[in-house]
């Protein structure tokens, strides 16, 4: 079996030191890739080093929790960073991007006014998006459709989803797969569980959001990627399928939402 994990922030401090020996656990769990999104153009360089020394692949974007303080020289070289990685075959997306409406006093307004750059930018250049959509899905989704997302055929992954089914197949209809990892673990995650079975095979990605979003059985330090393949044993518990199965089907749904990571995989 082999895993996908479409969301790890790889370049965290919670990770100097011991890179190695994370990269080396997920190796041996059978995690065949891992998407390594930026938040902002401080470490646009970072994310794409990682993704090159350890075989993996990146997103280029700014976070909506980022993006205080920036303005249109950052939209600028965030422009830059994705016309010069255009010719690399581990630039996957555009991403993290997306509305963050949980974190009291943010600027909503700045927020979506990032959010709608970095889609038009997606469109412009044919590419998926990572999206970070915390307690804004129904604004996210009305975000997409006022980008023609579901026209575009540009597609991604909401990532950490935790909306109801109605917001879910919304989503979907837009050309979204929905991320899910380590809250969907926890037995008072009702909602998550709920959703994580009935939707249909091809909806679903796994992520760890490494070094944040740990499992539940995971008592003490960071989350890292190889966590990948016991999310995915338990999705396949709650789905009542082999883990064979989830290995599968997630991978196929995350080679379809980031077109340029099949290309970089191929067929292994």
């Amino acid at each position: 079996m082999s895993w996908i994990d479409t969301h790890a922030h790889l370049d965290a401090a919670e990770f100097d030191g011991r890179r190695d020996s994370v990269r080396q656990r997920a190796r041996q769990a059978g995690v065949r890739a891992v998407v390594i999104p930026a938040v902002s153009p401080g470490n646009f360089a970072a994310v794409r080093a990682l993704a090159h020394s350890g075989g993996h692949a990146y997103a280029l974007g700014v976070h909506p929790l980022y993006v205080a303080g920036l303005g249109e020289a950052a939209l600028q070289l965030l422009r830059a960073a994705v016309r010069d990685a255009l010719d690399d075959p581990r630039f996957v997306a555009i991403g993290e991007i997306g509305l963050d409406h949980f974190v009291a006093g943010a600027d909503l307004e700045h927020q979506a006014w990032w959010c709608a750059q970095q889609l038009r930018l997606a469109r412009e250049h044919a590419l998926p998006v990572l999206l970070h959509v915390r307690r804004a899905q129904d604004p996210m989704a009305a975000a997409l459709r006022r980008a023609g997302w579901a026209q575009s055929g540009c597609g991604g992954i909401a990532h950490a989803f935790n909306g109801s089914r109605q917001q879910a197949d919304a989503f979907l209809a837009l050309g979204l797969r929905l991320g899910f990892g380590g809250a969907m673990t926890f037995e008072r995650a009702r909602n998550i569980r709920r959703l994580a079975v009935a939707l249909p095979d091809d909806a679903i990605v796994l992520e760890t959001d490494a070094p944040d979003l740990a499992p539940a059985w995971l008592d003490a330090g960071p989350n890292e990627p190889a966590e990948v393949a016991g999310i995915g044993a338990e999705l396949a518990r709650l789905r009542a399928v082999s883990a064979a199965h989830i290995a599968a089907c997630t991978s196929a749904n995350a080679r379809a939402a980031l077109p340029r990571l099949q290309e970089l995989l191929g067929g292994a």
